[in-house]
């Protein structure tokens, strides 16, 4: 029987490591930005632009990762190790090819995606040289997240965390000679995060095989298989599609509010990340229990390993928000020379601190419901977000001419209030779903 000590050893044993993995690609993607910001406002913002599209284009197939790691888990957690390395090499195969292909819709439509935001020509013109050279990585990106996804079902959190270290150590390396040393510019930025991404992507899928080996699992990918871990990944695509989709809004809506605001808005968007990264360390933990206990039919586990997750997730909001605050008026100036930058991003700094209790809460409820396979249930919840927030922000747009008069900080901090209404309207649907029970299904396959 599981001991609440045992339960939260447990969880640490993942999140731990899991932590450290995610706080290590946020950190340096700060320091990414920081780089490029003292290159210039229009570089940063310009960095911002290209950020969202690369991230929305990697983003809506988090599912690799996701999905990956709560089949993989249950069927660890239901004792057939065989089936668990099949799916795992399943969801490489799949990265591989959804990869390649956004890589070329990417990267030749880099400069119209671009245009798209309404930024000055010279942002625009930057963004587009980021995002062209940015889009070779990204099948390496896809891989990295099913490698990782598989890697945390089978409750290993270390190995991507070494894989996270050396990979964005060597992408911060990267970047300092090529746009410092160099004098690449953002291109050099750029250059140096795809060399980092492919061979952090190198390193895990060489881990995956030589698992799948010692196991006798089959190397080769199998069409059904692979269309069979492509369809049930469709709900958790849906509900990340939704997700960008409120994302690149509200950079859409930054953008309109000029380049300061928007290279502030950048800058903030890049710390919110970092904090959300820190938080969703335990939901990694929570996918990965989660689909292990259902597994084994273990639902008081479940429900116990939540409620632990859940007051852990409050308290790590609170530090981290309160450390937010206190060093707000100090932070910009690591980011950018820019006065008028540096004002707007504390004040998007202190509405970010004041609400990172409320991210505590939403990302461990759905690390632990996407743990569950309850995908259907996350898509549809966060597209009625999307409804629910797309009038807010609009109302934002809407009174640009107003916003600007009254100050770049004014603006951001306000764009910063109805993004912590979106996070307060998720929230709303995942507690009333994790009160139920509707989610705890039992068994090696949902």
């Amino acid at each position: 029987m599981r001991t609440p000590g045992s339960q939260s050893r447990e969880i640490l044993a993942l999140a731990v490591p899991a932590f450290l993995a995610l706080v290590a690609e946020p950190l340096f993607l700060l320091a990414d930005t920081a780089i490029v910001g003292h290159l210039g406002t229009g570089q940063l913002a310009g960095l911002g632009v290209a950020s969202s599209i690369l991230a929305t284009a990697a983003g809506v197939f988090v599912f690799l990762a996701y999905g990956t790691t709560s089949v993989v888990a249950r069927q660890v957690g239901a004792g057939d190790e065989r089936a668990a390395l099949a799916s795992g090499l399943d969801g490489v195969w799949l990265a591989l090819i959804l990869g390649a292909a956004t890589a070329l819709v990417v990267g030749f439509a880099a400069a119209p995606l671009c245009g798209l935001f309404g930024a000055s020509a010279q942002t625009a013109g930057y963004a587009a040289t980021y995002l062209r050279i940015s889009a070779g990585g990204i099948p390496a990106m896809l891989v990295v997240l099913a490698a990782t996804g598989a890697l945390r079902g089978f409750q290993d959190t270390r190995t991507p965390l070494v894989a996270s270290v050396l990979g964005f150590g060597a992408n911060l390396a990267l970047n300092l000679v090529l746009v410092l040393g160099l004098g690449w510019g953002i291109a050099g930025s750029a250059w140096g995060t795809v060399t980092a991404q492919i061979g952090m992507g190198v390193g895990l899928v060489t881990v995956v095989v030589r698992r799948a080996l010692a196991g006798h699992a089959t190397l080769r990918p199998e069409p059904g298989r692979v269309l069979g871990a492509a369809a049930s990944g469709v709900p958790l695509l849906v509900r990340t599609l939704a997700l960008r989709a409120i994302l690149l809004v509200t950079t859409w809506v930054a953008a309109g509010l000029g380049d300061v605001p928007l290279a502030a808005h950048q800058v903030a968007g890049t710390i919110w990340s970092f904090l959300a990264f820190v938080l969703d360390a335990l939901a990694i933990a929570g996918q990965a229990i989660t689909g292990k206990a259902l597994g084994a039919g273990d639902v008081a586990a479940v429900r116990g390993a939540t409620s632990t997750m859940l007051r852990w997730g409050v308290w790590a909001g609170v530090v981290l928000g309160a450390v937010l605050i206190a060093v707000h008026g100090v932070l910009p100036a690591l980011f950018t020379s820019d006065p008028g930058v540096r004002q707007a991003l504390g004040a998007a700094l202190v509405v970010i601190g004041l609400t990172s209790w409320l991210s505590g809460l939403v990302f461990v409820v759905d690390g632990v419901l996407i743990g569950a396979g309850d995908g259907r249930w996350l898509a549809g919840a966060m597209a009625a977000t999307l409804v629910a927030y797309l009038p807010l922000v609009l109302v934002v747009r809407w009174f640009t001419p107003w916003l600007a008069a009254h100050g770049a900080p004014v603006a951001v901090a306000v764009l910063w209030a109805v993004f912590t209404a979106f996070m307060a309207i998720r929230w709303g649907f995942l507690r009333h779903r994790v009160r139920g029970d509707g989610w705890l299904v039992t068994g090696a396959a949902r």
